[in-house]
This record gives C-alpha cells, sequence and structure tokens, in this order.
C-alpha cells in the first residue's frame, strides 16, 4: 500500500509537471505568473506528500521508486519548449558555432560573418507585416544590425559574447555534435534528464556506501526545481552539480588529486561550483586546490590560443548587470548594509563562512558543510535565478535537511514575482525555517549549549599559554 500510495504522488506529479511546462510560460505578453505560480506551488506539495509517504518503503524498493520518479518526472519535463529561460538556446548556438570551426568567444551571435551557420529554429525569417519587416513568435527578439534588416533570435543578448567557461562549451559542442544544428531544445532536454539520472544513481551509491538513508536521495530526484530548471529549462548546472558531486565523493574517500581533477572541471563548467570547495580543504587541501586550478586552466588553453583574452566573455558585463558591482542585487544584506557597503559585508560574510565551514567539517562527511556553505551563499548573494541552487540539493539529499529546501523555492517565487519586498520577504522566511529547524535538531537546550560556549571562547585568558616573565 505505501509503495503504491508512492507511486501514484509520482505519477500524479509527472502529470501536472507536463500540464505546466506544456501550457504555461513567462514569455507571452502577459506572463503565466499566477498560473505558474498555481502549478508549482501543487509541484512542491505533491513533492513534499511523496517524500512523507516513502518514509513507510523500506528494502530495495526505495532505490527502485527513487529511480523510477526521476525518470517518470524528468520525462513529463521534456513534454514542452523552455518555459522560464532562453539559455538553452545560446547553449544551442554555441555548439553549432563551435562545430564550424569558430571558437564561440570570437564573435557576439547578431555578427553577420556568422550567417551561414543560422538554424531557422534559433534565428527565424522575419516575416512582413504593413510593408515592414517584423520578428513574431515566442521566444522570438528583434536585433536591429548595421545592414538596417532586423534579426529574429531566440537568444538571449544577442549581441554581447557568451559567459559560459571552457568546460559548459566543450558540452555544448558536444551535444550538437551529436544532434545537429536544426534539432531544436529536446537533445539538451534529454542530456538534463540523463544527468538528473545520472546524479540520483551517484546518490544513491554513495548513500549505500556511506551508511545513509537512500531515501534521502529523493530529496534530489524528485524535486521539482530538477525538472523544471535542470530539465525542461535543461541548465547547464546540472553538469556542474554531477562533477561537484563527483568530487565530494572522491575527496571524502582519500583520493584527492582525483577530487580535485573533477573540482576543476565542475568549475570549468559555471564559476559557481567554486563554494563547494571550503569543505573540501580541511585535510590536505592543497591537493584538492592545486588539482582544481591546473584543471581549470587546461580546460581554457585551447581557447585561448585561439581567442586570447577574449575569453572572459559577458563575464564582467553580466556581474555589472546582475547589480554585483553595485551592491544592488544583495536583497537581506542591502537592508543593513546598501551601495558599497553591501559589497564589503558580503566579502566579510562570504570569508567568515567559508573559514568556518574549514574548520569545522568532517572530512569524511563533508556534506554538512557544503550545504551551510553553499546555502549561505545563496542568502547572502540572493541570485534572481533559482537554478544555482540546483548546486545546492545533492547536499540537503546527502545530510537529510530538508529544511534548506525553503532557499531553492524561496529563489524560485523570486524568479516568478520579481518583487524586491516579495524577495527579501521570502528569503527571510526561508532563514528563519532554518534556524528553528536546526535548533530543533540540536535538541533541548542547544541554544544554552551555544550561549556557554561562546561565553567559555570569550572568557579565555590570553595570557595563560605565554611563559612567565623572569
Amino acid at each position: 500500500m505505501r509503495i503504491a500510495v508512492v507511486s501514484i504522488l509520482l505519477a500524479v506529479s509527472a502529470a501536472v509537471t507536463g500540464v505546466v511546462v506544456v501550457s504555461f510560460d513567462l514569455f507571452r505578453p502577459h506572463r503565466d505568473t499566477a498560473e505558474l505560480l498555481i502549478g508549482t506551488a501543487l509541484l512542491w506539495l505533491l513533492f513534499a506528500a511523496a517524500l512523507i509517504a516513502l518514509r513507510g518503503v523500506r528494502g530495495r524498493a526505495v532505490g527502485v521508486l527513487v529511480l523510477a520518479g526521476s525518470l517518470l518526472i524528468g520525462g513529463a519535463a521534456m513534454a514542452g519548449p523552455p518555459n522560464t529561460s532562453t539559455d538553452s538556446a545560446r547553449y544551442a548556438w554555441d555548439g553549432v558555432v563551435q562545430n564550424a570551426g569558430i571558437s564561440p568567444y570570437a564573435y557576439v551571435p547578431a555578427d553577420e560573418r556568422l550567417d551561414e551557420l543560422r538554424p531557422t529554429w534559433l534565428y527565424p525569417a522575419p516575416t512582413e507585416v504593413d510593408g515592414a519587416l517584423v520578428c513574431t513568435g515566442e521566444r522570438i527578439a528583434t536585433v536591429q544590425r548595421e545592414s538596417g534588416e532586423p534579426l529574429c533570435s531566440a537568444l538571449n543578448r544577442t549581441t554581447v559574447p557568451t559567459i559560459y567557461p571552457p568546460a559548459a562549451e566543450i558540452y555544448f559542442a558536444a551535444v550538437r555534435a551529436v544532434a545537429g544544428a536544426d534539432a531544436a531544445y529536446w537533445p539538451l532536454q534529454l542530456t538534463g534528464l540523463l544527468l538528473s539520472l545520472g546524479i540520483t544513481g551517484m546518490l544513491l551509491v554513495g548513500m549505500r556506501r556511506r551508511g545513509i538513508d537512500q531515501r534521502h536521495a529523493a530529496l534530489w530526484a524528485w524535486c521539482p526545481l530538477v525538472a523544471t530548471e535542470g530539465i525542461t529549462n535543461s541548465h547547464v548546472d546540472l553538469l556542474g552539480v554531477a562533477f561537484t558531486l563527483a568530487a565530494v565523493f572522491w575527496v571524502s574517500s582519500g583520493k584527492r588529486v582525483r577530487g580535485g581533477i573533477m573540482l576543476g572541471v565542475a568549475i570549468g563548467v559555471k564559476l559557481i561550483p567554486v563554494i563547494a570547495a571550503p569543505a573540501m580543504l580541511k585535510r590536505q587541501g592543497w591537493k584538492v586546490v592545486v588539482a582544481a586550478v591546473a584543471t581549470f586552466a587546461l580546460l581554457y588553453v585551447p581557447y585561448v590560443l585561439s581567442t586570447g583574452i577574449a575569453v572572459l566573455g559577458y563575464l564582467p558585463g553580466y556581474l555589472s548587470e546582475e547589480g554585483y558591482e553595485d551592491g544592488s542585487r544583495f536583497a537581506l544584506v542591502s537592508l543593513i548594509a546598501p551601495g558599497g557597503a553591501g559589497i564589503v559585508l558580503v566579502a566579510v560574510l562570504l570569508a567568515g563562512l567559508a573559514a568556518f565551514t574549514i574548520w569545522k567539517t568532517d572530512p569524511e562527511r563533508p556534506w554538512l558543510g557544503q550545504l551551510v556553505m553553499i546555502g549561505g551563499t545563496l542568502l547572502i548573494l540572493s541570485p534572481r535565478y533559482p537554478w544555482y541552487a540546483l548546486l545546492l540539493l545533492p547536499f540537503v539529499a546527502l545530510s537529510g535537511r530538508w529544511e534548506w529546501l525553503a532557499i531553492p523555492l524561496a529563489l524560485t517565487l523570486r524568479l516568478l514575482v520579481p518583487s524586491l519586498t516579495v524577495t527579501r520577504v521570502s528569503l527571510a522566511v526561508a532563514l528563519l525555517v532554518i534556524v528553528v529547524v536546526s535548533v530543533r535538531r540540536a535538541g533541548p537546550g542547544a541554544l544554552g549549549r551555544g550561549r556557554a560556549a561562546l561565553a567559555r571562547i570569550g572568557s579565555r585568558d590570553p595570557d595563560r599559554h605565554r611563559p612567565a616573565e623572569n
């Protein structure tokens, strides 16, 4: 009966995922905000119900259900094109360009020298309306070029160079080399599904070997964020998550060089996985650092040789655009330290969080430290995009700390309702949930023990270890 209940909940979740993907998006003149909010809320409620029902399942059925749910919900997420982001269109274009023997950092997508490479699903021809050429269709933007003719593009930021690091670019090229230039969104959605299933399998195997309850793998496998942003919208973050998780398992097993190589590749996919590093540095961390830096540098070599400093792409412009240069992006921090003061405070908070993570992390079980480091960074930086929180989810699963799911849920709300007030409230609620549940986990007297520990630290005699003077 318990297995049947879980199976029914997963089937309903898959059906709702498919309906939401097919029916609603953010690209219509009037964004489907209300519908997406309702659909997202329903998916998260079904997710919670399935997790609760899974608690009554034992034995081999757990692994089967976790994998089956990952496949079922992930497959449903492929039912339609991207519905909250157009990033995968840029991934596809970068792959097409590379397979033509051109560096993705060399030209902006709108450059007329690339016209012969353009597939029609990415660059549809303009239509004539009242004697003028116009671009029509969802996800299609209009770019005015020097020739005067509009370029219709499914890409965002068509007039700036790519932002993605080399491991991501290799991935884009590999997918398009297999699928071809004319295949639309499904190749990246399929690889997203395969990556999601691979990460689920890694979690199940890693948990079994380390004596962790395998039911916690469902915190990753069935999470709505994985299906919608990892598969429907095909964010490359999934590839970074896979390499980061591999790095964690290698390092925690004492294979630090191999783990460092995996971490270097993860950072080469998207720079964000660097925040997973502090928890892997407590014991012989220099091996991890050297291996990661060397791997990251080697990935860049062929692109630097062909394009030079242009490999930085749009990264500096992106940081400015997102408000990280002037501190305006930090939703919670800006309440107490606006502007430049916020940047200083963020730097201090992140440095302190990293130091605390290195100090307190168990090197054989680093996932709790990574959960705190990654989750704390997301709360401090408060990014606009919920898919950044994909990196957090495997460590929610490994640690079993479900309360940290409040962060991706808050960031999803930020995407759908782009209001600073809503963002601040949702992130503050997420922080409150994490603190309250964490205190309850610590058991009775946790606050008293914490105050006593701080009091002991503050009352230590700084001179007691000094040799007595003659």
